[in-house]
């Protein structure tokens, strides 16, 4: 195949049977992929296109890697800091131990102050005095969690005066 250089920079192909319908010789600027040559601009175009697309990419799965670190990193902490029976409360409750503690506003685990800051918090958010049903689940929860530690916190003491016995 033969093609010509014009000043538009397209090549005029010149050889029958290549973009005519019957194998004449078009003499006109070839188009649908009749050109065999690409414009050099088009060739950097899509080359910086191409390594802009890579550079993204691998900048992309590096943040998506070092946020599934850090999230890893973080569950790990988490579970460090609770005893084993406490994580799996704070699991099945869907509420944290210290979440529960923020929403009661309580800073240590005494039952009185617990119920006190509980029946308060019910009683205004209660729908029928223009409170939230929302709000007060989330008490609900909070109480129903710090309930649980209490308990579990009881189920300890009562097994270390096991040990301190034997």
């Amino acid at each position: 195949m033969r093609s010509e250089q014009t000043p538009g920079g397209w090549g005029v192909v010149t050889e029958p049977g290549l973009c005519g319908a019957r194998g004449e010789v078009t003499g006109q600027r070839s188009r649908g992929g009749c050109d065999s040559r690409v414009s050099p601009q088009a060739k950097y175009l899509a080359q910086i296109i191409l390594v802009g697309a890579q550079v993204v990419g691998r900048a992309f799965m590096r943040a998506l890697r070092q946020e599934f670190a850090a999230s890893q990193a973080a569950a790990d902490a988490r579970g460090r800091a609770e005893r084993p029976q406490s994580a799996a409360a704070s699991r099945i409750i869907g509420i944290s131990l210290q979440e529960a503690q923020q929403i009661l506003n309580v800073s240590s685990l005494n039952p009185e102050e617990i119920q006190k800051n509980y029946d308060h918090l019910f009683k205004v958010n209660d729908k029928s005095v223009g409170g939230s049903f929302y709000l007060q689940s989330k008490v609900v929860r909070a109480k129903e969690r710090l309930d649980e530690e209490l308990r579990i916190q009881a189920k300890g003491d009562k097994e270390k005066g096991r040990k301190a016995e034997t």
